[in-house]
């Protein structure tokens, strides 16, 4: 049997056959024959300033292409490191591989540098954490970690392996690289979903990350068109119709929730973010029946009973509804006052916008900045938020023309994925404009790897939203208690020259009329540009305590 040169080039190899182009790490000793076999692959090697990013990237890699993501993390601190980008990976559903590092097998026990049993650590938010058994197999193991990481419902694994181990000879493996056949929805589950549909008033259709993920943006559409459903969109499904679209009533999202009858959920968890799941009971409605439609049965709630669910791939799934609905004989001019009723909300919230999005109030108002950005964003724009009051914002009044180009943290909501994600959306998407919000207390967490922007030639513009405050805190602790603690930032600390010293460009901007033009500065530049906006710290960004 034909050896590899060592056991790297054979994980290497595997990864390659599973459409992985990037290998996204921070150096480590532990690691070297990876990158050994990442040269002799010719697969691009990607190198951060904190672990966390290499996840972060190797994640919106995932999220952004539909491919499987890698990051590479040495032993010890390199993983942990690297643990909330795994977390925010599991949340999402994103098909990450992690490989790591690990102290060899033949010093196990007598305390090697960074000795440490990694995968107990990521079993909670894995799919699948194991240590590769020995040399002469790491090319099925890792063949086990892609295909666990890719069949639906997706999520990350993570896989270690001995350092005696990976610098050791290994076989080469043949990748069985077999499209397993998409999992086919209950036709029962499918009549009885449209039955509900054909007795609504009020129905409203919730499209979610997964719909994007599946590949079932055209079914979801269609389905939507056909039966002419008011559509609210959340997540990654942002961009499944685009802005100004009839059925789009994303901004008439308490009425619709409020007052709904029926509410279809596909592609997303029932979590804080659509209340629980609990809809309806607003302005003497009842509660309204839902639906829960997911690419996996795993993924189906189980803190709530929904009156119909449906598991499958969502493009058969959604084809599936549609015939069934034909079928059922659903008449859409029973909701068709609803739809034209959320549908008036939409445009009056939209056209209530124009003020606060034009405003020119000194200290500037956070939305004078989404009111400029609108201006300049092509359609092909990806936007990553990462931030917590000023990118709140963003998800309201930001709205992509095409899916697949939003990325925010998700449910897990974690701070710092911004400079990771921002990284993998130049490399994906190279023809197209990317921009990255910041919250000036997200811009802590990453802002160095600026640094990696620079020295792989990644322009990015980058947006801080800067109030020298944690706004998520700060005003609900001020509601609280009257007072805050543990709240506060340097107003107008200059980040933007914190990434001029780290060779990109930017400008501090403290008038509204400067908003406009730093950011065409910022798309002009061609290198990595922040321009960083003094907001008024006085301003709390309105929400609920229902997600609603």
């Amino acid at each position: 049997m034909e050896s590899a040169k060592h056991a790297g080039d054979a994980a290497v190899a595997v990864s390659k056959a599973y459409g992985v182009e990037t290998m996204f790490t921070l150096s480590g000793a532990h690691v070297f024959p990876l990158y050994d076999g990442a040269v002799h692959e010719g697969m691009r090697i990607l190198d951060v300033r904190h672990e966390q990013s290499a996840v972060f990237a190797a994640e919106a890699t995932a999220r952004l292409t539909r491919k499987p993501g890698l990051a590479v993390l040495t032993a010890g601190p390199g993983i942990t490191n690297g643990v909330s980008g795994v977390a925010s990976a599991h949340f999402n559903g994103s098909p990450v591989v992690v490989m790591g590092g690990r102290a060899p097998q033949s010093r196990w026990g007598s305390g090697a540098l960074q000795e440490l049993d990694h995968p107990p650590l990521l079993a909670p938010v894995t799919k699948l954490a194991f240590t590769a058994t020995g040399p002469d197999s790491i090319g099925q193991d890792v063949e086990m970690a892609f295909r666990t990481a890719t069949a639906p419902h997706r999520g990350p694994v993570f896989i270690d392996f001995a350092m005696d181990h990976l610098f050791s000879p290994s076989p080469e493996h043949t990748v069985r690289t077999q499209t397993p056949s998409p999992l086919e929805p209950d036709p029962d589950d499918l009549a009885a979903v449209a039955r509900l549909l054909g007795e609504a008033e009020r129905p409203v259709l919730v499209l979610g990350s997964d719909v994007w993920m599946d590949r079932a943006e055209e079914a979801a559409r269609d389905f939507a068109e056909s039966w002419k459903v008011p559509v609210v969109l959340n997540g990654q499904g942002r961009g499944l119709l685009p802005a100004g679209h009839p059925l789009l009533v994303t901004r008439a999202r308490g009425k619709a929730f409020g007052q709904a009858d029926l509410v279809i959920v596909v592609g997303t968890p029932l979590d804080f973010r659509l209340g629980y799941g609990w809809f309806g009971g607003k302005d003497g409605a009842p509660l309204a029946r839902v639906v829960h439609i997911a690419d996996a049965p795993s993924q189906v709630t189980t803190h709530m009973q929904p009156v119909a669910s449906a598991a499958g791939d969502l493009s058969l799934v959604l084809w599936g509804l549609s015939a069934a609905c034909g079928e059922a004989g659903v008449k859409t001019s029973r909701y068709a006052g609803w739809a034209d009723t959320l549908a008036d909300t939409a445009r009056a919230a939209v056209a209530s916008d124009a003020a606060l999005l034009g405003s020119d109030a000194d200290p500037i108002h956070p939305m004078r900045v989404y009111g400029e950005l609108n201006k300049v964003l092509d359609d092909d724009a990806v936007v990553i938020g990462d931030g917590g009051d000023f990118v709140s914002y963003a998800g309201k009044y930001v709205e992509p023309a095409r899916p697949g180009n939003w990325l925010d943290p998700g449910p897990y909501g974690c701070l710092g994925t911004g400079l990771g994600y921002a990284i993998a959306a130049r490399l994906t998407r190279p023809s197209s404009q990317v921009v990255l919000l910041l919250g000036d207390g997200a811009a802590g967490f990453s802002l160095m790897d600026v640094d990696s922007l620079v020295r792989h030639k990644l322009p990015v513009v980058m947006i801080c939203g800067n109030n020298g405050i944690w706004g998520l805190e700060k005003h609900p602790m001020q509601l609280l208690y009257g007072y805050d603690v543990a709240a506060e930032l340097q107003p107008q600390t200059r980040y933007d020259q914190v990434v001029t010293a780290l060779g990109g460009a930017g400008e501090l901007v403290t008038e509204p009329a400067g908003i406009g033009p730093a950011l065409r500065r910022a798309f002009d530049s061609g290198v990595p540009y922040l321009v960083n906006i003094a907001t008024d710290p006085e301003i709390a960004y309105p929400r609920n305590t229902t997600g609603i």
